[in-house]
């Protein structure tokens, strides 16, 4: 939904129109009143908020471990098990393990291999 969507929300002084062949049933209830100024200042605080978190450090960036396994082209359980087996560095963040992208890094640089110097 979008900004011009909720300004488009039903306001005070709405009129519902009811079918004249339904006059027998029991009118429904009336929407609840939707202050559209109030809804465009939460708007605009959400879009404020989304703007501010795309400011953020790249370096303090922490990834799960589904979304370093994406990084690092292996699977989750992938990560979880060498997390478990203390073989790449992490991070935890309360009590979840989290990997910083200095830690993806290392597993990359790690894992490098250089040619030998004899080899043609």
């Amino acid at each position: 939904m979008t900004r011009n969507d909720l300004a488009l929300a039903p306001t005070e002084g709405a009129v519902m129109e009811v079918p004249a062949e339904a006059s027998d049933v029991e009118a429904p209830t009336p929407p609840p009143v939707v202050d559209g100024a109030l809804i465009l200042r939460l708007a605009e605080a959400i879009e404020t908020l989304a703007a501010l978190s795309k400011i953020q450090d790249p370096e303090l960036k922490v990834l799960t471990p589904a979304e370093a396994g994406r990084a690092l082209g292996k699977t989750e359980n992938w990560v979880k098990e060498a997390i478990q087996g203390r073989r790449i560095p992490f991070t935890y963040v309360g009590k979840s393990p989290r990997l910083l992208p200095r830690h993806i890094r290392w597993v990359l640089e790690s894992g490098e291999l250089m040619p030998h110097s004899q080899a043609a």
